[in-house]
């Protein structure tokens, strides 16, 4: 439905009445602030936002938008916000208000609403030498991040994000306000889990968390022009690695910015980083066949697992960015060459990063009661992205991104990753026949009219 002044004079006028969070407009103040997703390149255009201040403000919205023929989109942060579109037509639901953090160290367990970020979370849980398994980015916001699916620096040790989470505390399509777990309410429950959450608004995420205050993590970072001899080391060294080691390998090009440290401004880098949650000296002597080659640059040691999120070294506010991602079963000699060929020391590339983060352990096997996603096939989990200070230069990022996956498509693994997807990809691309049919099943009950959108349909 387009806005018009008796949209604004009446239906708008009457949802506000209903609410106790904000009803934004477009001839609001504020109105920028609310509808921009965290990736900057994507223009959101709404035609209101509601900011809930709590889980009857997200019943609210619900029934506006089924009364009023909308489509409602739940966002926290927008970091996947490229499939969504412009969101025209559309009510934007920002969580982003819903942020309470609850631990209960006793029990190992935290719940945090639906608009918390992973700092949040982690930061909570240091004063207890507690830790979850938590995004790369602590900008990441953990429903968008849990609903697809979720790999951590500790995946490989104690599998997906998703599996970890305990029970759910949603708003339905019919405006119901529901807890859920495997025994209340299981299918939806199920579906939550990796899913994508376009079969309900998630308004709080309890999850079970782990003993941890420190972990041995950091980075190496070479020089470029030693790319191939740094990935085919990798490569090796991580065909039987310990499940303990959650790592990636990755071809960085430093932009030159001012606060960016000076050994690193303006640069390009082949890199290895992630945790090994093993005892320091174990750690150590797994980390020799790596360190032998030399880094410039060696920030490994013993560090807070709260600080699981700096390694990654993820821009720290809203950047516009294009990025894609895909899974590879392997990454034979063939493989490695095409990947130098698009992103490797001799290619002309706008690409920030190229990631390559190692799949397998516990991430790679079915998670006893797991969800929709409960581990992820392949080696590597792949995601290549580029920053686009300007608008114009959005097809050439684009491009390159293309590239590397164009690169490494030969090994394309079956199924892909729901949350390194930034592009529109067919449903069969992130889910399993089967799970795609049971997921159907429960958008068909839960939401009949297709009232809830998320950045991945099921169709």
């Amino acid at each position: 439905m387009s806005l018009t002044e008796t949209d604004v004079s009446d239906d708008f006028r009457d949802l506000a009445g209903r609410v106790a969070g904000s009803v934004v407009t477009p001839a609001d103040p504020g109105w920028d602030t609310v509808r921009q997703a965290w990736n900057l390149a994507h223009d959101q255009h709404p035609d209101l936002v509601v900011v809930p201040a709590g889980p009857d403000d997200v019943a609210a919205a619900l029934d506006f938008a089924r009364e009023t023929g909308r489509t409602l989109v739940p966002q926290g942060t927008g970091h996947l916000a490229a499939p969504l579109g412009d969101l025209a037509g559309c009510l934007l639901l920002n969580t982003s208000a819903l942020r309470g953090v609850e631990v209960d160290a006793d029990a190992r367990v935290v719940r945090a609403g639906a608009g918390a970020v992973w700092g949040d979370v982690t930061s909570a849980l240091a004063p207890h030498s507690l830790a979850a398994l938590a995004g790369s980015s602590p900008d990441v916001g953990i429903s968008g991040y849990l609903l697809g699916g979720g790999y951590s620096w500790l995946a490989r040790e104690h599998g997906l994000g998703c599996t970890s989470v305990i029970a759910l505390d949603v708003v339905t399509a019919d405006g119901v306000q529901r807890h859920v777990t495997a025994e209340q309410e299981p299918e939806l429950f199920w579906a939550l889990r990796g899913g994508g959450g376009t079969t309900a608004v998630v308004t709080a995420i309890t999850l079970r968390v782990l003993p941890l205050a420190t972990i041995y993590a950091g980075m190496l970072l070479f020089p470029i022009e030693r790319a191939g001899e740094v990935v085919r080391a990798y490569e090796r060294w991580t065909r039987d690695i310990t499940e303990a080691a959650t790592t990636c390998v990755r071809l960085l090009r430093v932009p030159p910015l001012p606060d960016v440290p000076e050994p690193l401004r303006g640069r390009a880098f082949v890199g290895v980083n992630g945790a090994i949650d093993l005892p320091e000296e174990e750690a150590v002597a797994l980390l020799a066949d790596l360190r032998v080659l030399g880094p410039e640059l060696d920030t490994f040691a013993p560090m807070p697992a709260a600080a699981l999120g700096a390694i990654n070294m993820d821009p720290p506010m809203p950047v516009p960015a294009a990025g894609d991602g895909m899974i590879i079963d392997d990454l034979p000699e063939d493989a490695i060459a095409a990947l130098l060929a698009v992103a490797g020391p001799e290619a002309q590339t706008p690409l920030l990063a190229v990631d390559l983060r190692n799949l397998g352990g516990a991430a790679g096997r079915p998670a006893p009661g797991g969800g929709a996603v409960d581990h992820l096939p392949g080696r590597f989990l792949v995601y290549a992205v580029g920053i686009v200070p300007d608008p114009a230069l959005a097809p050439a990022v684009a491009g390159a991104v293309e590239a590397v996956r164009g690169a490494l498509a030969p090994w394309a693994a079956e199924r892909d990753y729901a949350n390194f997807r930034e592009t529109v990809v067919p449903a069969s691309r992130l889910w399993a026949p089967d799970v795609l049919e049971r997921l159907r099943a429960v958008k068909a009950a839960y939401d009949p009219q297709g009232v809830i959108r998320t950045a991945h349909q099921l169709a």
